[in-house]
Order: C-alpha cells, then sequence, then structure tokens
C-alpha cells in the first residue's frame, strides 16, 4: 500500500509542476514558491479547522527542523535552477534517495540490502538517461546547490520518518512544513519586489500548485509511515517519468530512445524494490514515514 501512496505522490507532484510551468509565465520563482507554501497552508488548515485537529504538538522541534530542512532544500534547488541548465538540477536534486542510504547507514546505524541499494542506483541512472544533464566547468556553483537540495531533502525524509514513528499525523506534518514555508517564504518574495496580480486564470494555476502540493505532501507522508524508507524515497523517480508523459501530452516535448530506456529504468528500479521481501531487509528499515521536494518541491 505504501508504493501506491508513494506513486500517488508523484503524480500529483507532476501535475504540481504543469502548474508551475504554466504560472512561470507571469509569476517570479519567489512568487511560485510563496504561493506554494501560503495556498497550501490555507488548504490544511480549513480541514483542520473543520475537523477540529489541533496543530499543537510535544514535538514541534523536529516539526520545525523537518520544514527548515525542507524549505532550505526548495531554495537550493531554485538557485540551482536559476545558474545550470534544468534536466542538470533536476537531477542533482534527485540524489535525495542515495543521500539517504547514506544517512540510514552511518547516522540510523541500518543496514542497507544490497538488492535495494542497487534498486536506488538502476532508478537513479535512469534519471540521467531521461533527462540527459549537460555539466559545463563554470557550472560548479550552481552544481553545489543543487547536489545540496538532495542532500537537505534527506534530511527532511529522514525526519518526516521519525515523526511518523512518534506518532504525528500526516496533516500535521504538512501543516508544519506549510506554515514554516510560508513564514520563511516572505521575506524572500518582498525582497524580490515584483509581487504581481492575480488575473483570469493565474488563480487556478496557484490553486493547482498549492493544492496539488498539499495533498501529494499527505499521500508521500502516509507512504514514507508505511513502507520501508529507502523503496518508498526509490520511488520518487517517478515523478520525473510522469513529468515527461505531460510534457510530451501538453507541450509535444519529444523522448528518445534514450529518455525511453530511462523511462524504463525506473519503473525496473521501483519494481524490484518493490518486490523484495521484507525478510531480506532490516526490520528497523521497514518501519517508515515521509517528504514535500521537491522537485523537487524538488520540494523536492
Amino acid at each position: 500500500m505504501a508504493m501506491i501512496w508513494m506513486l500517488a505522490a508523484s503524480l500529483l507532484f507532476a501535475c504540481m509542476g504543469v502548474c508551475v510551468k504554466l504560472a512561470a509565465a507571469r509569476f517570479a520563482a519567489a512568487e511560485l514558491v510563496f504561493y506554494r507554501g501560503f495556498i497550501s497552508l490555507l488548504l490544511i488548515y480549513g480541514y483542520m479547522w473543520l475537523r477540529n485537529m489541533p496543530a499543537a504538538t510535544p514535538h514541534w522541534r523536529m516539526h520545525v527542523t523537518r520544514s527548515v530542512a525542507g524549505f532550505a532544500a526548495l531554495v537550493m534547488y531554485f538557485l540551482a535552477i536559476s545558474m545550470i541548465p534544468l534536466a542538470t538540477a533536476v537531477t542533482l536534486n534527485y540524489t535525495s534517495p542515495l543521500f539517504l542510504a547514506v544517512l540510514l547507514a552511518v547516522w540510523q546505524r541500518e543496514r542497507i540490502g544490497w538488492p535495494l541499494l542497487l534498486a536506488v542506483m538502476i532508478g537513479f541512472l535512469g534519471v540521467i538517461l531521461l533527462l540527459q544533464p549537460s555539466w559545463q566547468a563554470e557550472q560548479m556553483l550552481g552544481g553545489l546547490f543543487g547536489l545540496a537540495s538532495g542532500a537537505i531533502s534527506s534530511v527532511a525524509y529522514l525526519h518526516v520518518r521519525k515523526l511518523g514513528e512518534l506518532g504525528e499525523p500526516e496533516w500535521r506534518t504538512v501543516f508544519w512544513f506549510s506554515l514554516v514555508s510560508t513564514l520563511a517564504g516572505l521575506p524572500w518574495v518582498l525582497s524580490a519586489g515584483s509581487l504581481h496580480g492575480i488575473q483570469g486564470r493565474d488563480g487556478l494555476f496557484l490553486l493547482g500548485i498549492g493544492g496539488f502540493g498539499a495533498i501529494a505532501q499527505l499521500c508521500m507522508t502516509r507512504a514514507y509511515k508505511q513502507g520501508r524508507t529507502l523503496a518508498v524515497a526509490n520511488l520518487a523517480y517517478t515523478t520525473v517519468v510522469f513529468s515527461s508523459l505531460f510534457g510530451y501530452a501538453l507541450w509535444a516535448e519529444s523522448l528518445s530512445l534514450l529518455a525511453l530506456g530511462g523511462i524504463a529504468l525506473i519503473i525496473a528500479s521501483g519494481m524490484l524494490a518493490g518486490a523484495l521481501p521484507a525478510a531480506r531487509l532490516p526490520q528497523r528499515d521497514s518501519v517508515i514515514v515521509g517528504a514535500e521536494i521537491s522537485a523537487g518541491e524538488k520540494s523536492t
């Protein structure tokens, strides 16, 4: 069931990406990041208010740490996008499952089975083939920002896992992340000095960014809570697949044979990770919990 939740999250994150691309023609990156958090905050708080759900928690420090890490990863990702080719930035951001494997092994002292680690590496190879990133020497700083977004995202995912182990519900984790992202993003958008008015379909695009993002985070958090941490993180690669398919269907973006091969590898890695029996994996790695970027929002 955790795999289904993560696939749903990947599809919804890809839908959010479509809305971001449509809204980017009018709004600056800082505005999109702010609206992503603010609209998500309004939606999740409205749900909590209707259901009389409390935001207060004894684990607020961990929520803040997770949320700050997620927001920092998002900022690093946008900085990378502004300095290096998009495909390269996205690829570097999707190193997060590799960093997560290191954190689980070194920080959490968990044994990572080679079959699962192989699945993660196959998935990352698929991302490289699909996006076909380019690289030049003068792009070093942007590349460091991209790698930082992947590394910091893995810290956020690990904290989501810990919150799940502590019994924190998905909606509260998403609420705190949306709150911190909104508060942290407000100075950025104000300093940019380019707040645009919302006209016509703009509101629908922004609602899609916040709405799809919020629901995707709920699904992702549920996936991390129910599944094996690294196996769930591995399925985040499918967001790239869904995004590429949307690009082909909506904007006639072509897919080369290499790109199709990358899609096949990503699907194969997900199937391999999902098919591995729990008995072959460490028991502690079977207890999980849940992430937002991305993209990679990648928040990633």
